[in-house]
């Protein structure tokens, strides 16, 4: 098992990334912001860090699926009001607080995934499976895709909406970035597994896929 470092997990997007939530945060302490202000449009923040306009575009998409903004066509992009959700606000606090968030959210979304194989390896949905199979072979399939299709397949709602917004947290951080790719075959073997309920290889197949395992 390859050891992860905080340093090897900051690629260079993900330091654009970070640097934009806390930039965004500091302008909410700043101006003591609250729910239903507008902050600063994409435009503004892109000229201010002088990033491109596509990261802050991201960033702000990110916010935008945390439940933290909300854009109005024609106004701009306002503050919304998450305090009561508050998984929600932990994870929003979270990932704008801390570099070291993106190990974290990596761990984290190992755990739900096994979760999630551990649901399905107790279900019945050999049809599914197969169906899914099926596609896997004939068209081409990214990690993301495959393990959405999965997390899916647990028919856990809680546990697929926490992880579907861990991952879209670490698809905006990884992007560009190849080094959690992954040979179509590992992605084919750990379905394999799962049809034949072989529960020790499905985690074996399953580490050969392991975001934490493509780190440099």
């Amino acid at each position: 098992m390859i050891k992860v470092s905080d340093s090897s997990l900051t690629t260079p997007h993900s330091k654009v990334y970070i640097e934009i939530l806390r930039h965004i945060r500091t302008i909410i302490a700043d101006k003591q912001l609250s729910y239903g202000d507008k902050i600063p449009s994409e435009r503004e923040l892109a000229e201010n860090l002088k990033v491109g306009r596509s990261s802050v575009r991201e960033a702000l998409r990110a916010l935008e699926l945390l439940g933290m903004i909300e854009t109005r066509r024609g106004e701009g992009t306002f503050l919304k009001d998450f305090r009561e959700h508050n998984l929600i606000e932990l994870l929003g606090t979270f990932i704008l607080d801390d570099t070291k968030a993106i190990k974290d959210v990596i761990k984290m979304n190992e755990l739900l995934e096994k979760n999630a194989l551990q649901l399905i390896l107790q279900s019945d949905i050999n049809e599914q499976l197969v169906e899914l199979s099926s596609i896997v072979q004939e068209t081409e399939i990214t990690r993301f895709e495959l393990m959405t299709e999965l997390v899916k397949l647990a028919n856990n709602f809680l546990l697929y909406r926490i992880w579907n917004v861990l991952n879209e947290y670490v698809n905006f951080v990884y992007k560009g970035d190849q080094s959690h790719s992954f040979p179509k075959k590992h992605l084919e073997m750990l379905l394999d597994a799962l049809i034949k309920k072989d529960h020790l290889e499905v985690f074996i197949q399953y580490e050969a896929v392991s975001l934490k395992e493509n780190v440099e």
